[in-house]
């Protein structure tokens, strides 16, 4: 896949800390408005990588071009303006305790916009909206459910329109009503054409909203395609992994 066809494009990435070795030279590409699930078990570099992504640590070697942009390259405000189209949702939402709702989403607006405070209010609360939050905007973050959170989460990483979101296991922790809620969100960002990359062990949330899936084991990509792909392999972690979420 050509350069200027992808959203994302990751070439012979390798990471590592100390001895533990996270990725292994990995390939990667990720075309405009595609959602793919990254799995793998805890400590197999899935939120390492997400992290790469988004500039917040530097590769060992190999090259992350995200438009175009060679973003180990980019001094640290050509990286912080190209962060402006790139949205994250944390695995734990990460909201500030002591703002309110609709202030966590007005955040990115004070900070990256010159909206009118009435503007940003209007804004922030048509986000809440279209993640399903309409009540309770002056509720502070201690005061609502995990599940909750992660709306809000979702609706500030929406904040500038960026077209690519990345989130770090969303439906980790949540009741199977609330993941299946949160998975429906990350479905209706396919019809504004936002790529996403969704890193999670949940493999019944990937099926429902993943374009393709990549297997991360080892530091190395055991499968990178569709379900068919996962089941066809013979990759033994891939086999128990299957087996573990039947």
């Amino acid at each position: 896949m050509k350069t200027r066809e992808t959203s994302i494009e990751v070439r012979a990435l390798s990471k590592s800390f100390g001895e533990q070795v996270v990725l292994k030279g990995i390939d990667l590409a990720v075309a405009p408005g595609e959602t793919i699930s990254v799995l793998g078990r805890s400590g197999t570099g899935k939120s390492v990588l997400l992290k790469l992504l988004i500039g917040l640590q530097k590769p060992d070697s190999g090259s992350i071009r995200i438009d175009g942009r060679e973003i180990t390259r980019l001094s640290l405000d050509q990286l912080n303006e190209l962060r402006k189209n790139i949205g994250f949702l944390f695995q734990q939402a990460a909201l500030y305790d002591s703002l309110t709702l609709i202030q966590n989403v007005e955040f990115p607006l004070i900070r990256h916009t010159r909206l009118k405070p009435g503007e940003r209010g209007s804004c922030a609360r048509e986000l809440l909206q279209r993640v399903g939050m309409t009540g309770d905007l002056n509720k502070l973050p201690a005061e609502i459910s995990g599940g909750m959170k992660k709306r809000v989460g979702l609706a500030r990483a929406l904040a500038l329109d960026p077209h690519i979101v990345m989130f770090d296991e969303p439906t980790a922790g949540l009741d199977p009503v609330t993941a299946a809620e949160i998975a429906k969100l990350i479905v209706d960002l396919k019809q504004r054409h936002i790529t996403s990359i969704v890193v999670t062990h949940d493999l019944h949330t990937a099926r429902t909203i993943s374009d393709r899936f990549v297997v991360l084991d080892g530091g190395n990509i055991l499968v990178n395609g569709g379900f068919e792909d996962i089941q066809r392999s013979k990759e033994p972690f891939v086999v128990q992994f299957l087996e573990d979420a039947a």
